[in-house]
């Protein structure tokens, strides 16, 4: 297993926590991991992205600068970031927020209508994670398993009903 994951988005759509909620299911299946935030001082509304590093061998860098699974949550992130995944890699896009489609053959992209989805199924602040499950199901990355224990240790005992409603988000997410 090795993924070299690049998320972006703005501030605020959960970029960084669906980067965290990959990183603690690598942990919870005792792989290398890395997980780095990069957002711009402006914070909720700015831009964001989060490189996530998981692998079988020791990581030798944090920082991805050529993807092999690329999350764009809205447009000028898909702008910035489309170009730069690796020939192979794959691509998902909220196409609810982005209107443009990769020309890119070198790749596989899947579009989910993650921001609708997330409205009409009454899970707000869930694109991020509908479209994490998208990730899941292409990849075969992590297990629904997994995620309940990932999601276990990194939602606050306050905020417990919130794991449910995340795998429902991605039962959403994979199904599409």
């Amino acid at each position: 297993m090795n993924y070299n994951i690049l998320l972006a988005g703005f501030g605020g759509q959960g970029v960084l926590f669906a980067g965290k909620l990959l990183a603690y299911c690598a942990l919870m299946e005792n792989k290398e991991v890395s997980w780095l935030p990069s957002y711009g001082p402006e914070m909720r509304g700015g831009t964001c992205n989060c490189s996530v590093c998981i692998s079988d061998e020791p990581i030798g860098s944090p920082l991805v600068t050529e993807p092999n699974v690329f999350v764009a949550l809205n447009q000028p992130s898909f702008d910035k970031f489309i170009g730069k995944v690796k020939a192979g890699g794959k691509a998902f896009v909220d196409s609810t927020l982005v209107e443009s489609v990769s020309d890119r053959a070198d790749i596989d992209c899947y579009y989910v209508q993650a921001t609708q989805l997330e409205t009409e199924n009454e899970l707000p602040k869930g694109a991020n994670i509908i479209l994490l499950g998208k990730v899941l199901e292409a990849t075969g990355m992590f297990s629904d398993e997994t995620v309940r224990k990932a999601l276990e240790k990194i939602v606050p005992a306050s905020k417990g009903w919130l794991i449910e409603n995340n795998l429902k988000a991605i039962g959403i997410g994979r199904a599409q």
